[in-house]
């Protein structure tokens, strides 16, 4: 399948066959395309944490509103955290990063306020978010991004010492009868010349 083909084929699975495994290397695989997922200066101020247990998908089945039974039939729920100790994130990228990266952290982010350079942590964390989805389509495994969650009591039920819980992802192969996929309900985007400009 080609990657237009993969992005059109691709969509937020609702329902999940609980039956149906992923194969244990595409999970390698796919942690693995994670890692090198881009970050503004290479900061990668994250952590993934691939749930398969059952027993821990069911705890955090019930902290996870509407997306329970999705959580609970997928295959793997995938955690995306970001970094919450600011001490911790510099000590990280003076040991990992070249000289320059850190002395662009030192002077044009570390004179922000606690909470906008955990915003910017955010965004690189939403960078990956997108990475594990485009892979997703192109290995055929269906997925489901989960904002619906308690991320305090995700914190708690993986033990996410050091790190904030931002969203999850729930991966694995979809029920033959969940209506939301493209063949019962077709895609729905708004027309390219609308939200795409050449100049």
């Amino acid at each position: 399948m080609n990657f237009i083909n993969a992005m059109q084929e691709r969509y937020t699975t609702k329902k999940y066959n609980a039956s149906k495994k992923i194969d244990s290397k595409h999970i390698e695989e796919l942690k693995e395309i994670l890692r090198l997922s881009p970050s503004s200066i290479n900061s990668q101020p994250w952590k993934f944490t691939f749930v398969s247990d059952e027993a821990t998908k069911e705890k955090l089945s019930k902290v996870s509103w509407i997306n329970t039974e999705k959580v609970t039939d997928s295959d793997t729920v995938v955690v995306f955290s970001r970094i919450n100790d600011l001490a911790a994130f510099e000590k990280q990228i003076e040991e990992e990063l070249p000289q320059g990266a850190v002395d662009y952290y030192k002077e044009y982010l570390k004179p922000l306020p606690e909470q906008e350079i955990k915003a910017w942590f955010d965004k690189q964390v939403y960078l990956s978010l997108g990475v594990l989805l485009t892979a997703c389509a192109a290995m055929n495994i269906d997925a489901t991004p989960m904002e619906g969650i308690e991320p305090e009591n995700y914190d708690k039920i993986i033990d996410n010492k050091g790190y904030a819980t931002l969203v999850a992802v729930a991966i694995g192969y979809r029920d033959e009868d969940d209506f939301n996929q493209p063949s019962k309900k077709p895609k729905s985007r708004i027309a390219l010349e609308k939200v795409v400009e050449s100049i």
